[in-house]
């Protein structure tokens, strides 16, 4: 469905028979497939409104590798007419008072104050209650995404973007699963970007728009700021000479390394993808979540990848591919980032091929491989020589893939020779892509119990 832009936003127009989201995590996700051209840019960091904004921004900041913080703002209503928004104070102890709305209504300073200590007290509570005493970010100079999980009337938002303003960032990006198409209109003329993955017509109340919608609490907010502050979600933009392994040839990287990693998971993209792969960003996202760091890293060079899309055959290159793994690991082992770290392969499609083969090069770096919707059946006469634990998660609709990797799973006899374990993982009702619902959310979940268990020791030897 191509988007319908209006006044300088872009909206997607479903008809009601699409709608609801599952839940906000669910809207997040969807909301965070319009957001990717902010992939792994270190200058974007994503706040979220509280509540109901975080579980939102939660999954847009996991998809785009971006910080995670929430921007608490309180709205100063008229007394007696509290929809009627006379300014707004937000994190930070900025103060906006729009002169507009107070104009003509006679209202005194002293009533201004009054309404502003009291949300003050709120204010100070949930800062209280969600930070622990870490200091607000700094926004000067960044790209700020702002979300929330719906507009109606954008009251807050734009209360949120009035004081969001006196921080000084470079842009201004308000995003959103679900608006109301005039309230978009209207705020694309007071930011630089709104987003709106839907704008359903007629637009009734947010709420509609989820199937659950049921209000999220302070305890939920916590948890999902804890967990995104833990792993340090930011990801460092890196271009990766190969040396030796391939003079000449640099390979742009995205790096993210928890605090306390306990493994590294090196990334290797399939048939015509690159390290912006919003499947294997989410997967990223939930291993990071577990400790364990990541690099995402682009295995074609930009003229090789403009020359595969012409002949698709670089795609099919698997000692190509797996020579450039290998030099990768080569790096993570080396890099003092990661080099403590003992490190697994994730591959899909043809990189998954190209994982194994890795495996075979590297198996004192290598301890353990996971393929997604993969063809191992390309790695050949490697198979047998893989000593990595490998598991292998194909679709259950995905039917010529499966024998494919029925068929490798039967040849990968040096894993349990070794004492090592082989796995074929079926998910039910996944096509080759995994795009069908929740499907994906299980790879990642099969994903990360699978490097838990066997990136918690050193890597395995030879």
């Amino acid at each position: 469905m191509s988007p319908r832009r209006h006044a300088g936003y872009v909206a997607r127009v479903r008809q009601p028979e699409e709608f609801p989201y599952r839940d906000r995590a669910h809207a997040g996700q969807v909301l965070a497939e319009r957001l990717r051209h902010y992939a792994g840019r270190p200058d974007v960091i994503v706040l979220a409104l509280p509540r109901g904004g975080v579980p939102v921004g939660h999954e847009v900041a996991r998809a785009l590798q971006a910080p995670l913080d929430v921007f608490v703002v309180r709205k100063l209503g008229v007394p007696g007419h509290e929809e009627l928004a006379m300014g707004a104070i937000a994190s930070g102890g900025v103060r906006v008072i729009n002169d507009v709305a107070l104009a003509g209504l006679g209202i005194e300073e002293g009533t201004i104050d009054a309404v502003a200590r009291r949300e003050q007290e709120e204010l100070d509570r949930r800062e209280q209650r969600y930070r622990q005493g870490r200091p607000p970010p700094d926004v000067a100079g960044k790209v700020v995404i702002l979300v929330d999980d719906g507009l109606a009337t954008g009251a807050t938002m734009r209360a949120a973007v009035a004081a969001l303003r006196r921080h000084r960032p470079s842009r201004i990006v308000v995003a959103v699963p679900a608006a109301a198409r005039p309230t978009c209109d209207q705020l694309a003329e007071e930011v630089d970007e709104v987003v709106a993955a839907a704008t359903p017509s007629p637009f009734r109340a947010v709420g509609l728009s989820y199937l659950d919608f049921s209000q999220t609490t302070d305890d939920e907010v916590r948890r999902l700021l804890d967990a995104s502050w833990a792993t340090g979600m930011a990801a460092q933009e890196l271009t990766i000479p190969l040396g030796e392994a391939d003079p000449g040839v640099a390979l742009p990287a995205a790096l993210v390394v928890p605090r306390q990693a306990r493994g590294v998971v090196l990334f290797a993209h399939g048939s015509g993808s690159s390290r912006h792969s919003p499947r294997n960003r989410q997967v990223a996202a939930v291993l990071q979540e577990a400790g364990l760091a990541t690099l995402l890293a682009d295995l074609l060079t930009a003229d090789e990848e403009q020359l595969d899309r012409r002949t698709r055959h670089l795609r099919f290159d698997i000692g190509l591919l797996a020579d450039r793994l290998a030099a990768l690991a080569d790096w993570l082992a080396a890099d003092e980032r990661t080099a403590a770290l003992p490190v697994g392969l994730f591959g899909a499609s043809t990189g998954a091929a190209a994982a194994l083969v890795a495996a075979v090069r590297r198996p004192a770096t290598v301890a353990a491989v996971v393929s997604r919707g993969g063809r191992p059946d390309l790695a050949g006469p490697a198979l047998p020589s893989v000593r990595a634990p490998t598991l292998l998660i194909v679709g259950s609709l995905d039917t010529e893939v499966l024998e494919l990797n029925r068929q490798a799973l039967d040849q990968l006899t040096g894993v349990e020779g070794v004492g090592g374990e082989r796995r074929l993982e079926v998910v039910p009702g996944a096509g080759h892509l995994f795009e069908e619902s929740g499907t994906l959310e299980q790879v990642a979940s099969l994903a990360r119990s699978w490097f838990e268990r066997h990136l918690a020791g050193p890597a395995g030897g030879s």
